[in-house]
């Protein structure tokens, strides 16, 4: 296969076990990865738009997951091929950036593939075609600044944040609750966003889900919850105006570090010891009580002994909570975590206006709400539903809306959706393929197809006729000289996205585009692939 010759006739070997090994080249490989790349958007073609299907995937230890958001579907499909790794890849990195746009990105890659492949067939040089598509994306990202609305958002106008975050739940399968969802989540990022700045901390904000309830149950929480009880039955379910020692030492007496044995012989040596360790008991329970703590939140355990007591001094207390729940609880409460009990001091107290332990439905799951906080700068959005998976959906629907109402925050730009973007892109590197002489001018023509397959797919996941859908709407798009018309999803009667309010951000769409671009020029610039064979 790779064989070569030495002066003297003899075969020399290039590749190392080469009969062990596949080679593509040339035209050959580009085909091959093309359609590698194709399968992959095919996939996630159908669950574009807000009448997108789901896909229900199973792990290899049975685990169930229904979804229809793009990076979550390529993280799970476990797919084998280089080039469909590079897609998933792609997914994930839109992801990463924007938080939303993932499946878009997928679609829009697929298509520039599929626009590749046909001028392959006519002859034409995948470098050129990477430079045409190179071109055309710098028209597209441009076109889109011109489109792109500026809208004004404040503390209390925060109607433009839930509309855009409604348009990205629209096709999640909360659709049922977007409102009420959106408005959660514009709140939440609201509560924790720096607007001088411009930044929003999304780890400020934690997303719990407990399953139980319905949907409409999901709700906000000023402050902290935490997946814990009291640690005793007895102690008080409900403290105002809590004061709040963070611990993370162990309610127990110290151990020496070395081995150590110790001989007891009598009874006499037993009650000493017995006592010793109730003092230290004792002794830290009282460090507690003396700077003004009503309620100890502790990194460890402690036994039966350290409970007993705390109950009796009427200190309540919650044991084994996380390190990450610790550091939340710190930054609302505005208290310091504690690493030894020398070191408690009434300034380094956590102050939260009600601590109360909240029991759900028949089970005997509780949960710790620290609720009214000195420092609201750390909230939790409370999921509730039916079963696990609707749980975890929600989540991801919750941090694809959080990341859009982020995105708003750094920069307040829109376009508008439902492909009309995607459209007036198409029309403006149209009209701008005929200002390059070159070859480029068939792959810049081929680009403009290729973003029409974002509204193609909305209007065929939608059931409507997809070519007769799209060219009426380029059609009113030319006449009207309106780049604010798209494809009518939900069948309300109009193709205007602004009276419809379906906002998308720029930095999503532009990001799409750039990314998806990226893409398919590295894929095209492969000419060689050597794989080794399976045995």
């Amino acid at each position: 296969m790779a064989l070569a010759f030495d002066e003297f006739g003899r075969p020399f070997i290039i590749l190392r076990e080469q009969e062990n090994k596949t080679r593509l080249r040339g035209l050959e490989a580009q085909k091959s990865n093309i359609s590698a790349g194709k399968a992959v958007a095919r996939i996630l073609r159908s669950s574009l738009g807000p009448k997108g299907m789901d896909k229900m995937l199973q792990s290899p230890d049975g685990d169930i997951t229904i979804t229809n958001d793009g990076a979550t579907i390529l993280e799970q499909m476990d797919v084998d091929n280089p080039i469909a790794k590079l897609m998933v890849e792609l997914s994930c990195s839109q992801d990463y950036e924007i938080g939303d746009g993932t499946t878009g990105v997928v679609v829009m890659a697929g298509s520039l593939l599929e626009q590749a492949e046909n001028l392959l067939d006519r002859g034409i040089h995948p470098i050129r075609i990477a430079e045409g598509y190179e071109v055309a994306s710098r028209i597209a990202v441009e076109h889109l600044e011109k489109i792109a609305h500026k809208f004004e958002f404040g503390k209390s106008n925060v109607e433009p944040l839930i509309q855009t975050c409604m348009t990205t739940l629209s096709s999640k399968i909360v659709n049922r609750c977007k409102r009420s969802l959106a408005e959660i989540a514009v709140n939440a990022v609201m509560a924790v966003a720096d607007l001088e700045r411009r930044d929003v901390n999304l780890d400020l904000i934690k997303v719990e889900g407990k399953v139980g309830g319905k949907l409409e149950d999901t709700e906000l929480i000023y402050g902290i919850v935490v997946d814990k009880d009291m640690s005793h039955p007895q102690m008080p379910k409900q403290i105002q105006d809590a004061n709040i020692a963070i611990l993370t030492c162990p309610f127990e007496p110290p151990k020496p570090k070395t081995k150590h044995k110790v001989d007891i012989d009598t009874v006499e040596k037993f009650e000493t010891l017995r006592k010793q360790e109730q003092q230290y008991f004792d002794k830290m329970v009282q460090q507690c009580k003396d700077v003004g703590a009503t309620l100890v939140i502790c990194q460890w355990g402690f036994d039966d002994e350290a409970n007993h007591l705390l109950m009796h001094r009427n200190l309540p207390a919650v044991r084994w909570v996380g390190g990450v729940e610790l550091e939340l609880i710190a930054i609302a409460t505005g208290g310091r975590i504690v690493p030894r009990f020398q070191e408690l001091t009434p300034e380094k107290l956590g102050r939260a206006g009600l601590v109360r332990e909240k029991a759900f439905g028949t089970t005997k799951d509780r949960m710790l709400y620290i609720e009214h906080c000195a420092n609201s700068k750390a909230v939790t959005i409370f999921i509730r539903g039916g079963n696990k998976m609707m749980i975890e959906e929600t989540k991801r629907s919750i941090h694809d809306a959080l990341c859009v109402a982020r995105n708003l925050i750094r920069n307040n730009s829109i376009v508008y959706g439902g492909g009309s973007a995607e459209i007036a892109c198409s029309l403006a590197v149209e009209a701008g393929a005929d200002r390059f002489p070159g070859v480029e001018q068939y792959a810049i023509r081929a680009f403009a197809e290729s973003l029409d397959a974002v509204p193609m797919a909305l209007a065929e996941n939608s059931g409507l006729q997809p070519i007769e859908t799209l060219s009426a709407v380029k059609h009113q798009q030319v006449k009207d000289n309106n780049t604010t018309y798209g494809i009518d999803c939900n069948d309300v009667g109009t193709t205007d996205m602004r009276e419809q309010n379906v906002f998308e951000t720029l930095i999503g769409k532009q990001q799409q585009i750039l990314l998806a671009t990226q893409v398919v020029k590295m894929i095209l610039k492969i000419d060689d692939v050597i794989t080794p064979s399976e045995f």
